[in-house]
Order: C-alpha cells, then sequence, then structure tokens
C-alpha cells in the first residue's frame, strides 16, 4: 500500500511538472519582441479584451523612448499602452492620445529590460448596417529613441525645415534690387479705386 501513495504522488508530481512547463512556454510565446527603431507591422489581436505584450530590446540608459501604436480608423477600438518592469527607476508619462494612434513616452534610468503591455477593446459600432463588428484589430507598433522629445526619424523634417528657410533668406540676396521691388502700375491703381467707388 505505501508504493501506491507513493505513485500516486510520483503521477501528481509528474503531472504538475507538465502543467508549468506548458504553461510557463505559452506565457513566453506570447511575449514577442520589440526592438527599438523597429517597426512591426500588421498585427493582431482579439478586438474584445485582446492583450498582447511585448520586451523592449535595445533600450539604453538615461534615454527617452516613445512606444507608438497606429491603427485604421475602420475599426473602432480604444488600446492602452501599460509599461511594466520590476525596476523603480524607469518612471513613465501618461499614454497621449492621438486620431488613430497611442503613445507612451517613458524614460529607462537602467539597463534592465522592460515590457509593454498592450490591450485593445472595442470602442463603438460599425457604422454599416447588417455587418457584423469585426473580431480582429490589425495595428502597427514603433519604438523609438526620443532626442529633445522628437523621434530620431523625424528629425529630418525639421533639417529640411530650416533648409527651406535658409533658402528663403539667402535666395533673395542674389537678385538685383530691381527685379525684388514691386512697381506699381498707374493703371492698376485707377482700376482698383473705380472698383472701391
Amino acid at each position: 500500500m505505501p508504493s501506491s501513495s507513493w505513485r500516486c504522488i510520483l503521477v501528481s508530481l509528474i503531472r504538475c511538472f507538465f502543467v508549468a512547463s506548458s504553461l510557463s512556454l505559452t506565457h513566453s510565446s506570447d511575449v514577442k519582441a520589440l526592438k527599438v527603431g523597429e517597426e512591426i507591422k500588421g498585427e493582431t489581436m482579439p478586438l474584445n479584451s485582446g492583450q498582447r505584450t511585448y520586451e523592449l530590446l535595445g533600450l539604453r540608459r538615461s534615454a527617452s523612448y516613445e512606444v507608438k501604436i497606429s491603427y485604421p480608423a475602420s475599426i473602432p477600438a480604444s488600446f492602452s499602452i501599460q509599461l511594466q518592469t520590476t525596476l523603480p527607476e524607469l518612471w513613465s508619462r501618461k499614454n497621449r492620445r492621438l486620431l488613430n494612434t497611442e503613445k507612451l513616452i517613458f524614460k529607462a534610468d537602467n539597463d534592465e529590460s522592460a515590457f509593454v503591455i498592450l490591450t485593445a477593446d472595442a470602442a463603438g459600432v460599425v457604422a454599416k448596417p447588417n455587418v457584423p463588428e469585426r473580431e480582429l484589430v490589425i495595428y502597427n507598433i514603433v519604438c523609438d529613441e526620443l532626442m529633445l522629445g522628437i523621434p530620431h526619424g523625424a528629425w529630418w523634417v525639421g533639417v529640411a525645415a530650416l533648409l527651406c528657410l535658409l533658402l528663403g533668406i539667402l535666395i533673395p540676396s542674389f537678385f538685383p534690387l530691381h527685379l525684388l521691388l514691386i512697381d506699381e502700375d498707374p493703371e492698376s491703381e485707377n482700376i482698383a479705386l473705380t472698383k472701391v467707388s
């Protein structure tokens, strides 16, 4: 009889081991890697109470980052982004909601890994009658490093604007002054006066 109780204990321990390993295996497959500067396009998630976890890879110490999600406006959804870490040195600011994007800005003060938990819920109804609501939502997600609050990929827009401004200031100095002065035609003044009266 004592051998049968040992067998039961051994079988239950083996079952617990397999259940725990399968749970950890499914948990690790739910966590996706999100590298800094690389956008993941065409991700899908269940629309009602869908949840996805991303591990942020490539974070540098004392750098600010922005996690941004964009999704089509034709799918009425509400996203929520949360930053999860066990470190108190990692702080985050409140989410910033734009039209079809959701943003989270944070600063990494340590080299430890951080996780972003993304949830999606239905936020409205489909405008077309007799059309069923979608079960999945499609979205893109990216984590960008910020410099002075601007993502690295957007700095070229600022540089291009400065170049246009400089060209607008410098080019007129190369023209002769008589081309830059506006000569009023006396006939145009008379026409303007007759229209007013």
